[in-house]
């Protein structure tokens, strides 16, 4: 699942991150929206130490062939629990690039560092990512299950419903895609999750 997606920053693939993020298609949805790229460089190393005081986890995403192309992160970390945040650059849209690194960095999140929550948050009128995200069978609405989280994420107006990702969940899930790999083969399975989940048609996507 999504195997040599996702890795850990480097400082050189600033340059190439920084002219993707800066694209006005991906520029609004990107949590940090620096406005130069030596901003971009100080916000990098910000977020490698940061990791290193295990307050926030995040990856670089990078395609089939090896290059940079977007990033990954869960920030927030409060007891075993964090929000996603997730962007990539509008000429790896559609590429399914997107759904592979989420589930990367979800089983890094929860066999290596033992997280047990990723909660994501998607704008109400984001149609396409909140039909993307509710086809995913370890994804659930949590509007109702975690009230508060859900009331602390719309202070001032109703802009965002509530979605998580809980790691029993998606372990049942990604050893069901491993045994039908086993017993049915790559491609039959692949085949099978795109029509059960549905392949992305964008990465426009606030989780």
């Amino acid at each position: 699942m999504g195997v040599h997606i996702i890795k850990k920053h480097n400082l050189h693939e600033c340059h190439s991150l920084y002219n993707l993020m800066v694209d006005p298609t991906v520029f609004p949805y990107v949590r940090y929206k620096c406005q130069s790229y030596e901003e971009y460089v100080f916000v990098t190393k910000q977020l490698i130490e940061q990791e290193l005081q295990e307050t926030i986890i995040s990856r670089t995403i990078i395609n089939d062939s090896g290059h940079p192309i977007g990033t990954i992160q869960l920030y927030d970390i409060v007891n075993k629990t964090g929000f996603l945040a997730t962007w990539i650059g509008a000429p790896y849209f559609g590429q399914g690039y997107n759904r592979r690194a989420k589930e990367s960095f979800f089983t890094e999140l929860f066999l290596e560092h033992h997280v047990e929550t990723v909660y994501l948050k998607i704008r109400k009128h984001n149609i396409r990512s909140k039909k993307a995200v509710e086809k995913l069978p370890y994804v659930q609405l949590a509007n109702d299950h975690n009230p508060q989280i859900y009331e602390s994420i719309n202070s001032t107006q109703q802009i965002y419903d509530l979605y998580r990702v809980e790691r029993a969940s998606f372990l049942e899930s990604r050893n069901r895609v491993i045994h039908c790999r086993m017993t049915r083969g790559w491609s039959d399975c692949r085949l099978q999750r795109q029509h059960a989940a549905g392949e992305e048609h964008s990465s426009l996507h606030q989780w």
